[in-house]
């Protein structure tokens, strides 16, 4: 596994002229339910695509990842007033975008959202609720990343096969 920043999302995947193309993206909400919709988002455009059920089953578990990641990191919080004890404020309409985008080489999924904070791959501990994110997507992808964080904040990347198991 790969990982290191990139200039821009663009820079990971690159496709040759004439080959299979596609991208979707979606606005990320600010609550939990958030994840939910971006893994249904995920696997019904993969499915769509044509993309290999495991392939599929991976990019949802990597996305499920990367959103709860801005979920958690970049979306602003609740206040004394709200009714949850924890989690992104309900109020906010788009707290991080998502982005997927498959030609031949393979599936790309990418989080943008408004953190200047570089993603930080820490050893899984073993007794935390938490913290096991980043190693998941890790193991899973064949590379991963993050554009440099600026002003509007960064967007972390993993890219997977588009295939799915040898002999599949």
């Amino acid at each position: 596994m790969t990982t290191h920043p990139a200039p821009t999302v663009h820079d990971v995947l690159h496709a040759e002229p004439g080959q299979d193309r596609h991208f979707a993206v979606c606005a990320l909400g600010g609550t939990y339910r958030t994840l939910a919709e971006a893994r249904r988002f995920t696997a019904t455009t993969l499915g769509e695509w044509g993309i290999h059920a495991s392939v599929v089953s991976d990019a949802t578990l990597v996305v499920s990842e990367l959103v709860s990641n801005a979920l958690r990191h970049a979306a602003p919080a609740r206040t004394a007033t709200d009714t949850a004890t924890e989690g992104p404020a309900a109020d906010v309409p788009c707290v991080a975008w998502l982005a997927l985008a498959h030609e031949d080489s393979g599936v790309l999924c990418a989080v943008s959202d408004s953190s200047r904070t570089a993603p930080a791959l820490a050893p899984p501990d073993p007794c935390a609720d938490s913290g096991r994110g980043l190693w998941i997507v890790d193991r899973i992808s064949e590379s991963w990343g993050w554009t440099p964080p600026d002003a509007l904040g960064k967007t972390v990347w993993a890219q997977l096969p588009a295939s799915g198991p040898a002999g599949e």
